[in-house]
């Protein structure tokens, strides 16, 4: 891999039923961006997506990995 990259996958799906009918469903993913840079400027700019949330933060082999959760 080259960093920084975007990793997702898809996490969850949420979907909501009335009388017996699907009416709504929406697609979760869980996207983590591993950058060398502590100070990257691409999680905020994916923090700055329509419905993410951020998740949490950790460091391994001196990259930095953030997670956030975005609905579609």
């Amino acid at each position: 891999m080259q960093y920084p990259c975007i990793v997702y996958s898809r996490d969850r799906k949420d979907e909501k039923f009335a009388d017996d009918r699907l009416y709504n469903k929406t697609m979760g993913y869980r996207v983590t961006i591993i950058d060398r840079d502590p100070d990257s400027e691409v999680p905020e700019k994916v923090a700055e997506l329509p419905f993410t949330s951020f998740v949490t933060h950790y460091k391994v082999d001196q990259l930095n990995h953030d997670i956030y959760n975005v609905y579609f």
